[in-house]
């Protein structure tokens, strides 16, 4: 009893802190599920709904770009109200968007409906990790945030699989149906059992800077989206980034400058939530990019049917799940220093595994690459996040949080333009499949090269870390 006694005691102490964060957690997952649930259903919306590629892209692009936009609110939202009540809200209007998804006659309400599920995304991502550094004591911070990042690599993993499941059987209906008894259930818990994590302050809305965030963000996000279809040379395009870069310029000095900005950038001076954060946001950029080629590799070069497609990605899925949540544990005992490096080593090797193969290779090499890449990648995942988090004082948890998933979100949105563009570039090169699996190829270069870059970063990595970047080796 007073070995428990002495042992440091979270920020925030609520009731039932498990219950909470497993409410968040399935809100989380179901958000991330439906990042890439939809890729293999897109061309059967294309037919049913009638619209061209360019169109039924929005689906994608729309609800990234509500999650661009509401991340950096998260901060000034929790210093301005009850956390309960902007999880609720956000819960809310998930479930609300995934059954008019569900229900949708026509492609406008169905786009209506997936920005909804943004808005959802957008404000209980940040607060998932933001609240679980408030609530759980610092002994049990790894556990909980692998598990966190469980919900972050295995969700956007096993979506392809579900989806090509249910295509099989039902309609692009029942993807949305799925979601929403899960919503509902995460809107119980969290009315149950969250109670406010941060400290309300009377902090005054900085309209200016919701405006540039929200511009900036935009033109990344449209801008990288576009670049598949009309390249990245396009006028279109380059306005679209050069606006959103400039924007998130002005509205980077303007946070700054400000006694109280909406969102604290000056997390940045701090070096291990700067190197966490790089790497987070890398190591989601290959998982997106991986999980954007491989279905694709699937079906147009090895030739495989949607449900099947979705059962040959259901091991690394699964390896994923595993990896993620056992990773949390090694955190709390060996620290971030050698998983991370070791993770984004193993990482690179799936990705040559996968760059070996073409039209003629087995389907189990193929599995066999992505199993090995869905060992690395979530092995550096928690303990970089982990690492990043904790070196901050609890006054800029919610800030960093905010900072981590909204960038993570952005370099995702990066990557899947820069792989779809290394897969249109290998189609125009060569015609039928061999312009399609070099394509491929080219774009698990790409990959490669994040994990490579990745991996250099991680030499900074120095083990553990306590608050105010105390690094505890």
């Amino acid at each position: 009893m007073e070995m428990s006694q002495s042992l440091p005691k979270a920020r925030v102490e609520i009731a039932h802190p498990a219950m909470a964060m497993l409410g968040l957690m399935i809100g989380a997952f179901v958000g991330m599920f439906s990042e890439t649930a939809l890729n293999i259903a897109l061309p059967s919306l294309m037919a049913t709904l009638h619209v061209t590629q360019g169109t039924v892209q929005w689906l994608v692009t729309g609800y990234m770009l509500v999650i661009g936009i509401c991340m950096p609110l998260s901060s000034l939202l929790t210093k301005r109200f009850a956390t309960k009540k902007i999880v609720l809200f956000g819960l809310g209007a998930f479930l609300i968007g995934a059954v008019i998804a569900a229900i949708a006659p026509s492609f406008p309400v169905l786009l209506l409906g997936r920005m909804l599920q943004g808005i959802g995304t957008g404000l209980v991502l940040p607060l998932m990790f933001a609240v679980a550094m408030q609530i759980f004591p610092p002994y049990r911070l790894g556990t909980v945030m692998g598990l966190a990042a469980l919900v972050i690599m295995f969700a956007p993993a096993i979506g392809p699989t579900i989806t090509g499941i249910l295509l099989g059987i039902s309609s692009w209906h029942a993807i949305f149906w799925l979601l929403v008894p899960f919503l509902a259930i995460a809107f119980i818990l969290t009315a149950i059992a969250m109670d406010t994590a941060f400290e309300q302050k009377a902090v005054p809305v900085d309209w200016p800077s919701i405006i540039l965030s929200t511009i900036g963000f935009a033109g990344i996000v449209v801008g990288t989206s576009m670049a598949s279809d009309a390249g990245w040379l396009s006028a279109r395009v380059i306005i679209a980034l050069v606006v959103g870069v400039a924007t998130l310029a002005m509205y980077a000095i303007r946070q700054l400058n400000q006694s109280a900005p909406m969102l604290n950038l000056n997390a940045f001076k701090n070096r291990a939530f700067t190197t966490g954060t790089l790497l987070v946001m890398l190591d989601f950029g290959v998982i997106l990019a991986s999980m954007y080629l491989l279905p694709q590799y699937l079906q147009n070069v090895m030739g495989l049917p949607v449900a099947m497609t979705g059962l040959a990605m259901l091991p690394g899925g699964i390896v994923n799940a595993a990896v993620s949540a056992v990773a949390g544990r090694l955190y709390d005992r060996l620290g971030a220093k050698w998983l991370t490096r070791i993770g984004f080593i193993v990482a690179m090797v799936g990705v040559l595994i996968l760059m070996a193969t073409n039209a003629h290779s087995s389907l189990g090499q193929v599995i066999a690459g992505h199993i090995i890449l869905m060992i690395g990648a979530p092995l550096a995942m928690s303990p970089a996040q982990t690492y990043g988090l904790n070196s901050l004082p609890g006054s800029q948890s919610a800030d960093g949080s905010a900072i981590l998933n909204t960038l993570q979100q952005i370099v995702g949105a990066v990557a899947t333009a820069i792989a779809t563009s290394m897969l249109a570039l290998g189609t125009a090169s060569r015609a039928g499949v061999a312009g399609l699996t070099t394509g491929a190829h080219l774009g698990f270069g790409f990959v490669l090269i994040i994990a490579l870059v990745a991996f250099v970063i991680s030499l900074g990595v120095k083990g553990k870390v306590k608050s105010e970047d105390t690094p505890l080796d």
